[in-house]
């Protein structure tokens, strides 16, 4: 089980890294569509917490809708960026 939350950090931390590194080049280069595919990743990390929380932290709590809102709100943010930034 210590591998397992270990996975999950691991892939939180990645999430967030990712998501400071493409908010660094989007403050520098200003292009929007970095701005987006940020926000997505910023997403990513509040469900890999949720997921963290929810199967390592309190597993008699379910918080399945909670990690779907945050992927869906992630993907609907990088769609929106891809969609109408992206030109």
């Amino acid at each position: 089980m210590i591998i397992i939350g270990a996975i999950y950090v691991a892939c939180a931390a990645a999430s967030l890294l990712c998501a400071l590194l493409l908010l660094r080049g989007y403050l520098s280069e200003g292009q929007r569509l970095l701005l987006w595919v940020s926000v997505c990743f910023f997403c990513f990390t509040v469900n890999n917490v949720l997921l963290f929380i929810d199967v390592i932290l309190l597993p008699q709590v379910d918080l399945f809708m909670a990690r779907s809102l945050a992927a869906l709100a992630g993907l609907g943010a990088l769609l929106y960026g891809l969609i109408w930034e992206g030109q």
